[in-house]
């Protein structure tokens, strides 16, 4: 995951403090670097660093900075290292003039798109799948960059949302699919393109809507300018489920549909008529706890903060080694004292990856006092590698590939281990099944042709 942050004033005004605010209301998404680029004088500049977004960028030097439109982004590894010349944006001043880009997802045809590139004379700068974008079009030099940029795009498969800044636009796109979220959002002439609407609120903007699958958007003096890349029409929508599950905000609302409310529906779901009547009801901070909180109304259970979260500790799930994972459970929860002694436990959490933090979880609250612990997962159970964004690249990693429920709930040390099935999910989010990537779960991913057809090219 990524996130990603555009802007546009019709009116010149300054935007790189925009930008800025921007991408820490989006620094959920990513917290290995940050970067802005906007374009000055005919090249791109750019301000970018690792770790959060406070530490890569300074906001009160980008707030002297006069330019009305600039790009961001917050990044976490999945295809790519972890290495600073990953950051993003990207940019490129080629034939046709300065350009950078900035992307949320992963394409699939990332490595037999660069070895074409490369027989043909491009050298990669960087390890990222995003620079493939750059040298499609810096290949088209009699081009112009618009139409170089949708002739790439075209020959892209996987998950891409983007914020591209050539001179005197922004260009937004989503893939055909939808995978990644995108919105469009207003404040008086000042255009905003970004990952997640609670981005807009931080502004004082109004969400306007979604970017539409397959939609390309040129902002510019003129407004919105709204094309179609060819044969969008042909693909069949695939918004990332996991995005409602876990990734997103709670305040976001997603392809028209709300993230708490779907959590707190997916709590309510996992009201199965098996959890013991005189049991507390605990969410694991903080993706968990809306789930937890519709569980406690579907049932009437009492409801506890009974696991505190350290709020100056990252997220564990998207830390880069499994050795920063174990780590960081032990100091990220703990169990608040007293508040289990003698009494069963039913921890609901958004989902069980790798099994690292439940683990743990369930023996912190086992030695707290509870006579049981009962594990609800607000999710099916991950069983499949994602190629669009999430970083479980293998099913070596995932701990439902490895092993059944009764194993994997004995592995966690919990009494009970229940999960949500794939209909449930979709009814949770409000989205019809068939519109939903669930390929982490299900292993579906696209049509299976179309899929062995884009790990081919």
């Amino acid at each position: 995951m990524c996130g990603i942050f555009g802007a546009y004033s019709q009116s010149g005004k300054p935007v790189l403090e925009d930008v800025y605010l921007g991408l820490y209301a989006l620094q959920h998404r990513g917290q290995l670097s940050a970067g802005i680029a906007w374009i000055n004088n005919g090249s791109v500049s750019i301000k970018n660093g690792t770790g959060l977004v406070h530490e890569a960028l300074n906001q009160n030097e980008l707030a002297t900075i006069d330019t009305n439109a600039a790009i961001g982004h917050v990044r976490y590894a999945t295809a790519g290292g972890t290495s600073s010349e990953n950051c993003q944006p990207l940019s490129a001043n080629y034939a046709q003039g300065p350009v950078a880009i900035a992307h949320n997802g992963n394409l699939t045809n990332f490595h037999g798109l660069a070895s074409y590139l490369e027989n043909r004379g491009a050298i990669f700068h960087t390890s990222a799948d995003t620079e493939t974008i750059l040298q499609l079009m810096a290949h088209q030099p009699n081009t112009v960059q618009l139409e170089a940029l949708e002739n790439a795009l075209v020959k892209l498969r996987g998950a891409y949302s983007l914020v591209v800044l050539i001179e005197g636009s922004l260009i937004a796109a989503r893939d055909p699919w939808g995978f990644r979220p995108l919105v469009i959002g207003q404040k008086d002439d000042t255009i905003y393109i970004s990952s997640e609407s609670c981005a807009l609120d931080l502004l004082g903007a109004k969400l306007i809507r979604d970017v539409a699958p397959g939609e390309v958007l040129i902002i510019d003096k003129r407004g919105i300018i709204s094309q179609t890349l060819p044969s969008a029409e042909a693909h069949r929508k695939r918004h990332c489920s996991f995005e409602y599950v876990y990734f997103a905000r709670p305040d976001s609302v997603i392809d028209g549909h709300s993230v708490y409310n779907a959590r707190k529906n997916l709590g309510a779901l996992l009201d199965k008529g098996d959890i013991p009547q005189d049991a507390i009801v605990a969410g694991m901070p903080d993706s968990g706890t809306l789930a937890a909180l519709g569980l406690a109304q579907k049932t009437k259970m009492p409801i506890e903060s009974g696991v505190v979260r350290n709020r100056y500790i990252g997220r564990t799930f998207i830390q880069p080694t499994q050795r920063v994972r174990d780590a960081g459970v032990k100091i990220k929860l703990n169990p608040q004292p007293g508040i289990f002694q003698d009494k069963e436990a039913v921890i609901v959490d958004d989902s069980l990856v790798r099994g690292t933090t439940a683990g743990r979880i369930v023996s912190m609250i086992r030695e707290s006092g509870a006579k049981k612990v009962h594990m609800r997962i607000a999710s099916p159970p991950v069983c499949f590698p994602c190629y669009y964004g999430i970083d479980t690249p293998t099913s070596d990693e995932l701990a439902a590939a490895q092993m059944d429920r009764q194993t994997l709930c004995k592995s966690i040390g919990a009494d009970s281990l229940t999960y949500l099935t794939c209909d449930e999910l979709a009814e949770a989010i409000g989205l019809p099944r068939e519109e939903l990537c669930m390929a982490c779960f299900d292993g579906s991913y696209l049509e299976n042709e179309e899929y062995e057809n884009l790990l081919e090219v």
